[in-house]
């Protein structure tokens, strides 16, 4: 997310009712996740494990909550004793969720020779472009961006919040959900897909991808062009999804996986790590699936191989 303006480490101090470790006028030009963070962006971190990583990223300024680190040139420190919860209150500062009026917003831009059918949503902020067909009953929230020649089917729900929580006392903190979704030309949304927005940053759908029924996409994830995911895949956050990728049925991918070009993953397998592009994977934790089928065929016999030990 980036702001309108830099602001300075004092204005975000202000907003945040908080100390720093640096310059009053160090600039800030963003907030981002960890995971997708850029030059001049904050990032937040509340954990002794992840300091390292903040400190050493690319952000210009790091929420924290001690004092007790060192601190590169360059950057600078916001520090609260909550920093999830202070990321959230900048979130709802400058990307506060609107709730729109009317079945279709006022303040959408929908391009020439699209059909928004009977029943659809469509929220504040929405562009979609020319020549779409958007199903009754899809859901398209507020700042989602939507190419040409695209089809989103019925129940679809595009740019739902993330599923990102911190665990309280006596409840779960959501972090708030701040990007959006944007959706390149040529893509097909099944029915009953869901489509998280960024947190702080855009979860984008490559042109050319089709996307059975029943899909979730976490998120700021991003899917490359012309990748093809059959019913039921579940893709966590942050995942990193290149070219002419194919998940078929029950697919799963854990968050901050990269799966490189023209991978294929067959159906049901588990992704638990980064795989790359090229070649056909298979099982939990998927592997190549020559060398899954490979070890699947020697349990089967080892059974016996125990027995005649054993006699």
């Amino acid at each position: 997310m980036q702001f309108s303006r830099p602001y300075t480490l004092q204005e975000l101090a202000s907003l945040l009712n908080c100390d720093v470790v640096g310059n009053a006028d160090h600039r800030t030009t963003g907030l981002n996740e960890i995971h997708r963070v850029k030059p001049g962006d904050l990032v937040f971190t509340d954990h002794r494990k992840y300091y390292g990583k903040a400190l050493q990223s690319e952000a210009a300024t790091v929420l924290i909550n001690t004092k007790d680190v060192d601190v590169p040139k360059g950057k600078a420190l916001l520090v609260v004793d909550e920093p999830f919860t202070a990321f959230n209150k900048l979130i709802d500062f400058f990307s506060p969720w609107e709730i729109p009026k009317e079945q279709q917003s006022k303040h959408a831009t929908i391009g020439k020779n699209t059909l928004v059918m009977p029943g659809a949503f469509i929220g504040n902020d929405v562009v979609i472009g020319e020549n779409c067909r958007i199903y009754p009953g899809a859901v398209i929230h507020s700042g989602t961006r939507i190419g040409n020649n695209v089809v989103i089917q019925s129940n679809a729900v595009i740019g739902s919040l993330g599923f990102y929580y911190k665990k309280r006392t006596t409840k779960f903190e959501r972090l708030l959900s701040g990007g959006g979704v944007i959706i390149d030309d040529n893509v097909e949304i099944g029915a009953g897909c869901t489509i998280d927005r960024g947190v702080t940053d855009f979860t984008h759908i490559g042109s050319g991808t089709v996307i059975d029924n029943q899909v979730q996409i976490g998120h700021d994830t991003h899917i490359g062009e012309r990748c093809l995911f059959a019913s039921q895949v579940g893709i966590a956050g942050c995942v990193n999804i290149g070219n002419d990728v194919t998940f078929w049925g029950q697919v799963g991918v854990t968050s901050g996986a990269t799966i490189g070009d023209k991978a294929v993953v067959l159906a049901q397998s588990g992704i638990s790590k980064s795989l790359e592009g090229g070649k056909t994977y298979f099982g939990y934790p998927a592997e190549e699936a020559r060398k899954k089928y490979r070890e699947m065929a020697s349990l089967r016999v080892l059974p016996d191989v125990i027995e005649q030990l054993n006699g």
